[in-house]
């Protein structure tokens, strides 16, 4: 008897926390309403993809006991989706050349299950939904030293509005329902705030004769090191190369000046197409 009324105590407890759990995300969801408010009248985005990364990360480092954090990201993600749609209309375009894919999968998980998501079966529309306004957010595929028609070429422009790299997926560390091994790169029109723990993407032009050891040399003699030569293609008598930078690259970045002035650079036009804090590893979440 005595274990039954102690075992009920416990429920009630359980209940009351649940209570003030849900009376939080009500509060929370009353600021993030007042924020839109104010975005939208100083015409500021309603996504903050350095501001989710910071918050998902100030959790991981706080948390304790037996609870996964794996779990405890999951939630916070399907939160911030529905935060961010409070904000302002959130729909993701996502390329499927199939199904079973893995990227619908990627884009429910970073931004939410019941995010509404419109499919492609391209790249290049993705990226055109985007450009458009018919998606804020499109997840297309890592750039390949295969692709044949490699849609990051289409954000190489001067235009303010035209998309740019956000984030990389899965954020939150490999594990099931993430796409299957299976990475992305989210992009959206605007301009990604650094978090202390970012990556950048550059698409720099050369000629055809330019080795890639040779512009790496130039790249780290501006003080810009590349992490990764991610894709070389061809457009017409000139050479583009997509290269990751380690660290947040503005595209007014002295560095980017001080490439341009060396003596007999290779670089004709260097370009910065987003970027992205850096994802979470297996060990990040580990238990």
């Amino acid at each position: 008897m005595a274990a039954e009324k102690s075992l009920e105590k416990l429920r009630q407890e359980i209940d009351k926390i649940d209570e003030t759990i849900h009376g939080a995300i009500i509060r929370r969801a009353e600021l993030v309403e007042q924020i839109g408010t104010y975005k939208t009248s100083k015409g500021m985005p309603a996504l903050r993809p350095a501001r989710e990364a910071e918050i998902l990360r100030r959790l991981v480092s706080r948390h304790q006991g037996r609870f996964p954090k794996t779990t405890l990201l999951r939630i916070w993600r399907e939160m911030i989706g529905a935060m961010v749609a409070i904000e302002a209309p959130l729909v993701v375009g996502v390329y499927m050349p199939e199904r079973g894919s893995g990227y619908l999968d990627l884009a429910r998980d970073h931004y939410g299950s019941y995010t509404p998501t419109t499919v492609f079966r391209s790249p290049g529309a993705v990226v055109r939904a985007v450009a458009e306004g018919s998606a804020t957010v499109g997840v297309v595929p890592m750039p390949d030293r295969e692709d044949i028609e490699p849609w990051w070429i289409s954000l190489m422009g001067d235009a303010a509005d035209l998309p740019r790299i956000i984030a990389r997926l899965p954020f939150m560390g490999p594990g099931p329902g993430r796409g299957d091994g299976i990475e992305a790169l989210a992009i959206a029109r605007l301009s990604p705030d650094p978090t202390g723990y970012d990556r950048s993407w550059l698409a720099v032009e050369t000629p055809p004769d330019t080795s890639r050891a040779r512009l790496r040399a130039v790249l780290g003699a501006a003080g810009l090191e590349p992490t990764l030569m991610v894709a070389t293609h061809r457009a017409g008598d000139a050479w583009l190369h997509l290269v990751e930078i380690s660290g947040h690259l503005a595209p007014d970045d002295r560095r980017l000046a001080r490439m341009m002035a060396q003596r007999e650079t290779p670089v004709l036009r260097a370009i910065v197409l987003g970027g992205y804090p850096v994802p979470m590893s297996a060990e990040d979440v580990a238990e």
